[in-house]
């Protein structure tokens, strides 16, 4: 019988890509990727979240060493987390720019956006020594995760200290019973995260992201709700361009239970 699980906090990650994505359309410095952070933050988002890709088609390189000065000297309660395919450019940018948290996912150059959690079969034995590497740095790590009850352990052996839920399968649902048949995926993976505690290092905690919103975000709350932070840019950005980004933010974080 699974035992009730007590409630925490879920904190609120902005990612700010669209941001940068809508500045490199032109040749001019804004919209001010370090402004809207700035605003962002100050309406309570607990973290800024990036992911650079290797052609910085929205997130640029000399991007990082910014956002991280903005978080280290104006909102050091925040956290600053950058995503993406741990190449060594990768793995260098972010020793370099040492955020709180990688999070690694296994995309391709290529793709427009993450779509998929990785294979710990096939690639375990190579983001061990990766994971290795950042924590030594005091880089906490996350890896993105598909709705797999196998993937918990498989994360923890390859070093992970949290997960992140790809939640774009239950964000896509339209039908109640194709989103009780997610969450029901999620839950069980959650169920598995939580019983890594019994061999004495503890639970793995879970993160979560992608096509998550105001409307969708309820519902993933009550299948985990101890989940320690949800990484939302396209939707929460959306709903800025009607509501500007102080009101969009404070509209997540009402959700999430804030009193915003």
């Amino acid at each position: 019988m699974t035992q009730p699980v007590a409630p925490r906090p879920t904190l609120l990650s902005v990612n700010v890509n669209a941001v940068a994505y809508l500045r490199n359309r032109r040749e001019v410095p804004w919209p001010d990727l370090i402004d809207i952070s700035r605003a962002i933050l100050q309406a309570g988002a607990h973290g800024i979240t990036v992911h650079p890709r290797p052609d910085e088609r929205h997130i640029r390189f000399s991007d990082l060493p910014a956002l991280a000065r903005l978080i280290a000297e104006e909102f050091p309660q925040a956290e600053f987390n950058i995503e993406g395919y741990p190449t060594r450019h990768f793995i260098d940018l972010v020793l370099e720019n040492k955020p709180h948290q990688v999070t690694l996912v296994p995309d391709t150059p290529e793709q427009s956006t993450s779509d998929h959690g990785w294979d710990f079969a096939a690639d375990g034995e190579m983001l061990l020594p990766i994971a290795e590497e950042f924590k030594a740095a005091g880089i906490r790590v996350s890896y993105f995760v598909d709705a797999s009850p196998a993937d918990p352990a498989l994360a923890r052996q390859a070093g992970a200290d949290r997960i992140e839920f790809y939640t774009g399968p239950y964000a896509e649902q339209t039908t109640s019973g194709a989103v009780a048949q997610e969450l029901g995926k999620i839950k069980d993976t959650a169920d598995a995260a939580r019983a890594l505690a019994a061999d004495g290092n503890g639970a793995l905690m879970m993160n979560a992201g992608h096509d998550l919103t105001v409307e969708n975000l309820p519902g993933l709350r009550q299948a985990i709700p101890d989940l320690a932070e949800v990484s939302i840019g396209h939707g929460l950005t959306a709903d800025a361009l009607m509501l500007g980004f102080p009101e969009a933010v404070r509209r997540y974080l009402r959700v999430l239970g804030y009193e915003a």
